[in-house]
């Protein structure tokens, strides 16, 4: 038996060069639905936050829109494709794409219904985040794969790390923690009882500040299911997931292994950031899951029809229940608050 720290057993599971989950040819899509596999709103409302970006930045010469974990480009192609080419608002001939992901670049584009071969070639796919860029740095469903240790305090009250076996997923306590991971759960995740688990989410925030740190001006968002202080889930919440369902998170590269983020934390020290739930910043950005007015069936029965199927799309996405619970945590860096991160209603401020 292969015994190891879950960090280690997250990192090759989910990115080993030679079978790692992320590495697969069928990419997450094959494995479980995101909010922009849901619904082409998804990708519309960061199209209208890169707008937003854009005029408060004061329509720079390059608009960058760096998609971190980009999957297999769903998100940055969505967002593409949802800019306007015309009019006041025509941005799409200074946005510069980025898309960040271990994997290699697909052969085939998403289809996006408005996608160009020729578009598709001006994403430029790399394996790091681009550093100096300014504009909108997004990353959805990221700092939840980021490869982290989880401890759990013995009967003794010592907080030690959890040791799990590969092939099987078993646990068993190992060593007690570092100073630097004692020091993180006694500021973020106190673990105060035998039995109380703690997952150290130094990883995620150092993962975090260095993608802010590639913006010389902008917006960074960071979307995952999340929790904050005084609200830390009593148990792991490590699972895995297979072929659309959630499976034991077994470390062996055949499912995705996945943790929540502690936002609150992973919040890069000395910039303005603020917190809410993807219902509310969805809502903001003019996503919302209300049907239709009834009597649009009778005027336009095509337009009721496609405002209904918009409608369904929208209250998934806004499900406090489903993905609506999601966190998003937002950081400017050297530019004001986009109008839709302003102070709203559900947008509440981090202090470090």
């Amino acid at each position: 038996m292969s015994w190891m720290r879950w960090v280690t057993a997250m990192e090759h599971a989910l990115y080993d060069p030679d079978g790692g989950f992320y590495r697969r040819p069928e990419g997450p899509a094959g494995h479980f639905r995101t909010s922009v596999h849901a619904s082409p709103l998804f990708a519309g409302a960061v199209a209208r936050l890169l707008l937003e970006v854009d005029a408060a930045l004061g329509r720079p010469e390059e608009l960058a829109f760096v998609d971190v974990g980009a999957g297999r480009g769903e998100l940055v192609a969505g967002v593409l494709a949802a800019l306007p080419d015309t009019g006041p608002d025509a941005v799409r001939d200074r946005v510069r794409p980025y898309a960040v992901e271990l994997a290699d670049r697909p052969a085939v584009p998403p289809s996006t219904g408005l996608w160009t071969e020729r578009a598709w070639a001006d994403v430029v796919w790399t394996d790091r985040v681009p550093r100096g860029v300014t504009g909108l740095l997004f990353a959805n469903e990221w700092l939840d794969n980021v490869p982290l240790d989880t401890g759990e305090a013995d009967e003794d009250g010592v907080l030690r790390y959890v040791e799990v076996e590969t092939a099987t997923g078993g646990e068993r306590l190992g060593d007690p923690v570092s100073a630097a991971d004692a020091a993180w759960a006694a500021r973020w995740w106190p673990a105060e009882r035998p039995g109380d688990v703690v997952e150290f989410g130094g990883p995620r925030d150092a993962a975090w500040a260095h993608a802010v740190a590639g913006l010389d001006r902008g917006l960074a968002v960071a979307v995952d299911y999340a929790h904050t202080a005084g609200r830390r889930p009593p148990l792991t919440t490590r699972t895995g997931f297979r072929a659309g369902r959630e499976v034991l998170p077994v470390p062996d590269g055949s499912c995705d292994v996945t943790a929540h983020v502690a936002l609150d934390a992973a919040a890069a020290p000395g910039l303005h950031s603020l917190w809410t739930t993807q219902r509310d910043a969805l809502r903001a950005l003019g996503v919302s899951g209300a049907r239709p007015p009834l009597a649009l069936a009778s005027t336009d029965p095509v337009a009721y029809l496609r405002a209904l199927g918009g409608a369904g799309e929208g209250a998934e996405l806004t499900d406090p229940g489903g993905l609506g619970a999601f966190g998003w945590l937002s950081q400017t860096v050297r530019m004001p608050v986009p109008r839709s991160l302003g102070p709203l209603p559900g947008w509440q401020t981090l202090t470090p």
